[in-house]
C-alpha cells in the first residue's frame, strides 16, 4: 500500500506518532482499501449545521480545517500561506478526554514564494488539551499554531480570524475577515468522491481578505491578500482503486470562485467533481462530464513527475484557462510528500488561487 500522504484522502503521517499502529495502515484508515465498520456513514441529505459544523466529529474517521491563502508584499510579490489542522480517529468510539481518546492530531503549515517553499508539520495525541478544536467559540489548534475566532465572530461567515503558525524558517500571522457567508460544496455539503458510494461533508469560506505579517528567514514581510477556508469530514472518502488527488481553489475575476478536483483511478477513468460559486455566493455543483483537467507541464521533484502546469476548461461557464505555479517545487516535505502551492492562470479568465496534488 502506498504511503504518501492525500490531504483528504489519507493523513496518514498520524500514525508516525507511535501510537500502535502500522504504518503499512498509513492510507487504510482514510478509505484506501479498507472499509468504515463502525464509523458513521456519509449519507445525503443531511443538513449542515452551524456552529455546531465547525467543530469535531469523532464519529467519523477523519476531518480538516484547511486555509490556504494568496498574499502579496507593498512590492507586488507573491506569497502563498498554507495552514491545516486534520483529525484522525483511531477507533471507532467518541471517547474524548484523556489518554484513552482514539483521536490524533496533525498539523501542516506551509509558506511559499517564487525562490523559494517553506513546510513543517507537527503532531499530538487528542484528549489532553495539546491539540483540539471547539465550535464555540471558535478555535483549532495544536501546539503553539492557532485558528481562532475574533471579536465580533460570525458563525456563519466564519470570520473574522486569527491564524498563526512558527517554524524554523518561517512564521506567519494573519487576520482573516468575510462580509459574505460560507458556501456548500457538492450538492447542498454532501460532495461524491466516486460513483460507488465515496462522500465527505464539505463547506468552504472562500471570500476572505487576508492581511498580515510573513516571516522568511528572519525577515518581516507586510502582506494582503485573499483566503480560502475548506472544512471535510468522512468515514471512507475514497475507493480503493483510487490512486490520487488534483485539487485547485481559484479566484476568479468578479469575486466568483471555482472549486474542483480529479480523482485519479487505476484504470484512467478519473472522476471529476467541483462547484462554480457566484459573487453573491450561490454555490452550483458541476457534472463530472462537463470539466477537463489537462496536464500541460510536469516537474521532477523527490523522484517523482508532477503535473505543475494544467489546462482547465468547462464548456458549460465559457471557461478555458492555463494555471502556473508560482514556485514549481511547492513540495511539502512532511511524513508523507504532497505538492501545495499557490498558481495564477490566464484565458478566458484571469485570476489566482491554490493547487493541491497527492499520491504520485
Amino acid at each position: 500500500m502506498s504511503a504518501r500522504l492525500t490531504r483528504r484522502s489519507a493523513v496518514g503521517g498520524l500514525a508516525l506518532m507511535g501510537l500502535g499502529v502500522p504504518r503499512a495502515l498509513a492510507q487504510g484508515f482514510a478509505g484506501l482499501g479498507r472499509d468504515a465498520d463502525g464509523f458513521a456513514p456519509v449519507l445525503p441529505g443531511r443538513a449542515l449545521t452551524f456552529p455546531t459544523d465547525h467543530g469535531p466529529h469523532p464519529e467519523f474517521r477523519i476531518e480538516w480545517w484547511y486555509l490556504t491563502a494568496n498574499l502579496t508584499d507593498a512590492s507586488g510579490n507573491a506569497y502563498g500561506a498554507q495552514w491545516t489542522l486534520f483529525r484522525q480517529a483511531m477507533a471507532p468510539s467518541t471517547q474524548d478526554s484523556g489518554w484513552a481518546t482514539p483521536q490524533v492530531w496533525m498539523g501542516h503549515a506551509g509558506v511559499t514564494s517564487a525562490t523559494a517553499h517553506h513546510s513543517a508539520e507537527t503532531f499530538a495525541r487528542g484528549g489532553i488539551g495539546q491539540a483540539g478544536v471547539t465550535a464555540t467559540p471558535f478555535r483549532a489548534w495544536i501546539d503553539a499554531w492557532e485558528m481562532r475566532g475574533l471579536d465580533g465572530f460570525s458563525d456563519i461567515n466564519v470570520a473574522p480570524l486569527a491564524v498563526s503558525a512558527s517554524a524554523e524558517t518561517f512564521s506567519y500571522r494573519l487576520r482573516l475577515d468575510a462580509e459574505q457567508p460560507l458556501v456548500l460544496q457538492g450538492n447542498a455539503g454532501y460532495s461524491r468522491k466516486s460513483e460507488r458510494g465515496q462522500a465527505s461533508y464539505y463547506y468552504s469560506q472562500p471570500y476572505f481578505t487576508a492581511s498580515g505579517t510573513l516571516a522568511i528567514d528572519g525577515k518581516d514581510i507586510a502582506v494582503t491578500g485573499r483566503a480560502w477556508m475548506d472544512r471535510e469530514y468522512s468515514s471512507q472518502p475514497l475507493a480503493s482503486d483510487q490512486t490520487g488527488w488534483d485539487w485547485f481553489s481559484l479566484h476568479l475575476p468578479g469575486d466568483e470562485k471555482l472549486m474542483l478536483f480529479r480523482l485519479r483511478q487505476k484504470d484512467g477513468s478519473h472522476y471529476f467533481a467541483g462547484n462554480w460559486i457566484t459573487a453573491e455566493g450561490k454555490s452550483v455543483q458541476l457534472a463530472s462530464d462537463a470539466i477537463a483537467m489537462t496536464p500541460m507541464a510536469m516537474t521532477e521533484i523527490a523522484d517523482r513527475k508532477i503535473p505543475t502546469a494544467w489546462r482547465i476548461a468547462i464548456a458549460s461557464r465559457g471557461l478555458q484557462i492555463e494555471t502556473t505555479p508560482l514556485n514549481a517545487r511547492s513540495w511539502m516535505s512532511t511524513s508523507f510528500a504532497y505538492w501545495e502551492g499557490p498558481v495564477r492562470f490566464s484565458g478566458s479568465h484571469d485570476g489566482e488561487g491554490y493547487l493541491e496534488m497527492t499520491g504520485y
